[in-house]
């Protein structure tokens, strides 16, 4: 038999069991009944991945991935030709900043989809239901003006730049503001899914943060 242990509750006086033993070790035999089987029946472990399913990933995500892979090859470049040739290329440093933005703001779309990005929810929950809901749609709402009205003003900063070139690399600078605008599109086409997926469910992450956006 398992021993129980009970302690002496001293603000009340009264004995309860804050700790059981055996309701413990029972416990903790079923999380290893719920594990999933490695030893096979010849006595040798057994160990398999779960399949990798990447058949929702969303396209924000192959294009920074892109961008990533190439940030990291001019950064390996860069490497080779100062401390291999010993003759750094130059173009190197500022392609790779410009393909770090790139890469941000390819990404921050699949933050905004997976409501990754910082928000504050702790007085969503002394809010009365209906004020909480009404509150977490003006939120749903600002940010998708706030992205449209970044998505346009990055389309004016690029008219005004008009044929400005990058410093060193001689290419146009409006293909960094190119990604960023589509960066920025991204955001807020992704903030009107979100808010439509708000909607349809009856309450948004902000009233349950446990919730994840998994709807297609």
């Amino acid at each position: 038999p398992w021993p129980s242990v009970r302690l002496q509750d001293r603000t009340c006086g009264s004995e309860h069991p804050l700790f059981n033993s055996e309701r413990f070790a029972m416990s903790k035999l079923q999380d290893l009944d719920a594990l999933p089987t490695v030893m096979g029946d010849d006595g040798q472990f057994h160990a398999t991945d779960e399949a990798v399913d990447l058949s929702g990933t969303p396209i924000e995500a192959w294009v920074a991935l892109l961008f990533f892979w190439a940030l990291g090859l001019t950064v390996f470049y860069q490497f080779f030709t100062r401390y291999v040739l010993n003759d750094s290329a130059s173009w190197t440093e500022e392609i790779a900043r410009y393909l770090l933005i790139a890469t941000v703001f390819t990404g921050a779309a699949i933050g905004v989809a997976k409501n990754n990005h910082i928000q504050v929810d702790f007085f969503f929950r002394f809010m009365p239901a209906r004020l909480s809901y009404a509150v977490a749609l003006l939120v749903d709402v600002m940010r998708i003006g706030f992205f449209g009205a970044a998505t346009f003003l990055t389309g004016q900063m690029m008219q005004k730049l008009g044929s400005y070139k990058m410093t060193i690399s001689d290419l146009p600078m409006n293909w960094v503001y190119g990604v960023v605008m589509a960066g920025f599109a991204a955001m807020c086409l992704r903030s009107i899914w979100v808010m439509r997926i708000h909607l349809q469910r009856g309450y948004t992450v902000l009233e349950r943060p446990e919730s994840e956006m998994t709807d297609r």
